[in-house]
């Protein structure tokens, strides 16, 4: 290297220009970039929380996510986004409510479960109110009052097992009579005892002259509309 010639920079061998050097300071900035990279890890959204809840079925668990609903809609700033967080919320009761047709809560009982009932009551009654068999079990429960008033007990806890007991549903009991008893309860047994009085005596199926044989006959139709009225009550899951 003769004398005349210009010393080389550091870091540049041959005095050649390797391009614009990066300062420390833009070095560093790039490392510590604080910037997530979103791309590799989304987060999960509200719908597809609410996609596998829907999924698992279980009312408790439709509930909490129904209550984080509320809470999300709280705490966005943005009306859209609010907007957007009541209509996922939306979303989930429809698909709660299109799911199948047992495991449903059911609350209350108004007078669309009391048409239910009786429907249900009709259609179990119908057979028992044609049948001969009816009358002869109903003799032989006049003749003994313990079987007849055994009968009686039995459908009202067969009543109880399939509302409360067997968990068809998951009925929940709402403002019952006088604090203790239920009003489905109640409502089943009562449109089921009326609507076989009313169609047995109306079709001449028992002759109250004789009112423990037409008690016996009735109860014999109750037992099956019973049934049927606690059937047609809860599976339609209203």
């Amino acid at each position: 290297m003769s004398g005349d010639d210009p010393p080389s920079e550091p870091g540049a061998p041959d005095g050649r220009d390797e391009g614009p050097e990066s300062s420390p300071a833009a070095d560093r900035g790039s490392a510590d970039d604080p910037t997530p990279n979103t791309d590799s890890d989304p987060t999960p959204t509200a719908d597809s929380d609410s996609d596998s809840e829907a999924v698992a079925g279980p009312t408790a668990e439709m509930e909490r996510l129904l209550a984080e609903f509320d809470a999300l809609a709280e705490t966005v700033d943005s009306p859209a986004e609010r907007e957007r967080v009541r209509a996922a919320r939306r979303a989930a009761v429809v698909a709660a409510r299109e799911a199948g047709v047992f495991g449903r809560v059911i609350r209350g009982f108004d007078r669309a479960d009391l048409a239910e009932a009786f429907l249900g009551a009709v259609l179990f009654g119908v057979p028992m109110f044609v049948e001969g068999g009816t009358n002869e079990v109903g003799h032989h429960l006049a003749a003994h009052p313990l079987s007849l008033v055994g009968t009686v007990a039995g459908a009202v806890g067969l009543v109880i097992g399939i509302l409360y007991v067997a968990d068809i549903q998951d009925v929940r009991i709402h403002e019952p009579l006088f604090g203790v008893v239920p009003r489905r309860l109640v409502g089943v047994l009562g449109v089921s005892a009326v609507t076989a009085v009313v169609v047995m005596t109306a079709w001449g199926r028992v002759d109250w002259a004789t009112p423990v044989l037409a008690v016996a006959d009735v109860t014999v139709a109750f037992v099956p509309m019973s049934v049927g009225a606690a059937l047609g009550d809860i599976l339609p899951g209203s």
